[in-house]
């Protein structure tokens, strides 16, 4: 009798190789190790529930430890320190710590936070008894994830599985990305030198941080967005004093044009072709419009969703996607896209997961735009109700004002409340200059609780502080009454 051939075809051979692997199960499986994940998870290990986080060993962290927040706030702190800027206003424009600023001078700082950084959030995972699993995680079916790591791959199943794989700058096709002299606001690192004069095209968050942080340096920037508007979300106010003082640090604003080609000249220098007619040129580029959601590599067709425009996840009010046991938290599904509100939503999603106590006004997140000078804001805008019809006054107290401001050189700032005038109940808060992402949480806290102007002018705040300023501002305001 003739034997029998198998001929195994490649998609054939994975069935049987994966059909020999014993799933390891779990209550939740959260894919993604950055604030929505770790703070996901741990709050369903906390429920009592079993737990595994699927991440790349680079990425424990996420792109907020390894690309994003932790990294550009340490550039801040670094740059801020090394030119001396927090001290020019006593020993004048030129005060610098050090002369030739480098990269590595840079990365120093922000490589050894970053690696604190790693180590904190392992072992917050280990002490909470979450596993975390090393590898891309790609989806088989709803509830079967395939974990590929370096050396071997594993078959994970769950009850319920939380997306919070983040996102990436992004990289369209026709913009000529050489890490070098054309790059993204991940690959700063990656430059030879600090340039002499850089393009940015992107006037959100990133670019401007990117932007404020190099005229700080000395570094000619200009700045190119589409919009006609910077930070719609911002206090036009505030924007425009973020405006003035960015100009005056050199800054250039070219607002309203769109770049139709970046290209390199025959000098090495790249030129940014706009709509407009104009060619600018500089000797580096960065490119920061838009971001890509990492939902591309999970195989998400296996699990029956369908990505909206550039991959991200369309969720309700309890973070669950169009499949019921699949839920996504942190940038994956869009604006804020801060880590805080991403940390407070991985959070929440496990506690709607699991039937536990979870609530988030939206109305009173707070935002902190770590530009130079910062930026925090929260509640309403007065467009906002200017649109909405809500009588408002405003109080305001500057910078140059406090003796605080006077002591660590910063003369530039101001904070607003914004109270109706009838009621007095606090209706937004908005600072710019320094400390701002600090003290807006005041004003959060008295938002949160329905408070009054009276709160600010009868309670006693430290001095020297910069929370006096809401003395000052509360103050103010009532005295427009």
């Amino acid at each position: 009798m003739q034997g029998i051939v198998a001929v195994w075809t490649d998609s054939a051979l994975e069935t049987n190789r994966r059909g020999m692997m014993h799933p390891i199960r779990y209550d939740l499986i959260v894919i993604g190790s950055g604030p929505a994940g770790q703070k996901g998870a741990i709050a369903a290990s906390k429920l009592g529930k079993r737990v595994a986080i699927v991440d790349r060993n680079e990425m424990v962290g996420g792109v907020c430890i390894h690309g994003g927040t932790v990294p550009s706030k340490t550039l801040r702190e670094a740059i801020l320190h090394l030119t001396g800027f927090r001290h020019r206003s006593f020993y004048g424009n030129d005060y610098v710590v050090k002369d030739r600023i480098s990269i590595r001078d840079l990365a120093a700082r922000v490589t050894q936070v970053v690696e604190r950084e790693t180590g904190v959030v392992r072992d917050q995972l280990r002490r909470n008894g979450i596993d975390l699993m090393s590898g891309v995680a790609q989806f088989l079916d709803a509830n079967t994830l395939e974990v590929q790591g370096p050396i071997d791959a594993h078959i994970l199943q769950a009850d319920h599985i939380l997306i919070a794989c983040g996102t990436r700058p992004s990289h369209p096709a026709d913009i000529p990305f050489d890490g070098k002299k054309i790059i993204a606001s991940d690959q700063f690192f990656q430059m030879d030198e600090i340039p002499r004069e850089l393009i940015i095209v992107g006037g959100g968050v990133i670019g401007l941080e990117y932007a404020s942080m190099l005229v700080a340096m000395g570094v000619e920037v200009t700045l190119i967005e589409q919009r006609n508007e910077l930070l719609d979300f911002v206090d036009a106010e505030i924007v425009e004093a973020l405006r003035y003082h960015m100009r005056r640090q050199g800054a250039i604003f070219r607002l309203g044009e769109k770049v139709t080609a970046i290209q390199m000249d025959e000098r090495g220098r790249v030129v940014a072709n706009l709509e407009s007619g104009k060619h600018i040129h500089a000797q580096c580029l960065m490119y920061a419009v838009g971001r890509q959601a990492n939902t591309d590599l999970l195989n998400l067709q296996a699990s029956g969703l369908v990505p909206g425009p550039r991959g991200k996840l369309e969720v309700n009010e309890k973070f669950q996607t169009a499949v019921p046991n699949i839920y996504a938290a942190g940038d994956v599904i869009g604006f804020p896209s801060l880590a805080s509100t991403s940390m407070e939503q991985g959070r929440l999603a496990s506690c709607q997961i699991f039937g536990a106590p979870a609530e988030m006004s939206a109305a009173l997140l707070p935002y902190g735009i770590y530009t130079i000078p910062e930026i925090s804001m929260v509640g309403k805008t007065e467009k906002t109700l200017t649109d909405s019809m809500i009588p408002f006054e405003v109080g305001i107290s500057k910078y140059e004002e406090l003796a605080k401001a006077q002591i660590v050189g910063d003369h530039t700032g101001m904070l607003k409340i914004l109270f109706h005038p009838d009621t007095r109940k606090v209706l937004g808060v908005h600072v710019i200059g320094e400390s701002a992402a600090e003290i807006v949480h005041i004003g959060q806290a008295v938002l949160t609780f329905g408070g009054t102007m009276d709160y600010f002018r009868d309670t006693v705040f430290n001095y020297p502080t910069f929370a006096e300023a809401y003395k000052v501002a509360g103050l103010d305001g009532l005295n427009k009454l």
